[in-house]
């Protein structure tokens, strides 16, 4: 039988191996173990969802902070990566429903000073956006026309 430090360490170095250490553990009728090493699995996997989702919203605000900085040089990449970030939060959000609207809000600041501080890099300047709201993060769209022929 596995304990729970063992779990532990298995879901550190594989989610594979975790999920067929679990099998095993029921096939040998050791539901108490199965249900450790399922916890475990699905702590560890809801972390790397919600480190998935803060990347992205730091991604995301970032290119919307260019976007407000840099008018003359706003491109379809940047409004792509503003659309597939949202996308992203959006999927993450669907398959793991305990990451919240709520706990989205809970990185809103801690996101906000580092995709200010990565957008500054980027485009060697400073910016005048103190802030980002939900609705310019998640509602607004942000487009280029397409040329005229």
């Amino acid at each position: 039988m596995t304990s729970q430090r063992d779990w532990h360490e298995l879901v550190f170095s594989s989610h594979y191996l975790t999920a067929s250490a679990i099998h095993s553990e029921l096939q040998d009728g050791n539901v108490e173990a199965a249900m450790l090493g399922t916890a475990e699995l699905m702590e560890s996997m809801t972390k790397i969802d919600r480190r998935a989702v803060k990347s992205h919203l730091v991604i995301l605000m970032m290119h919307i902070i260019k976007w407000k900085t840099q008018e003359h040089q706003r491109s379809r990449s940047w409004t792509r990566t503003i659309r597939n970030a949202r996308r992203e939060i959006s999927e993450i959000q669907e398959s793991t429903p305990s990451i919240t609207n709520e706990i989205i809000r809970g990185y809103w600041d801690k996101a906000f000073a580092e995709a200010r501080a990565d957008a500054e890099d980027e485009m060697e300047q400073r910016t005048n956006v103190e802030h980002l709201t939900w609705q310019e993060v998640f509602d607004e769209e942000y487009v280029l026309p397409f040329p005229t022929p």
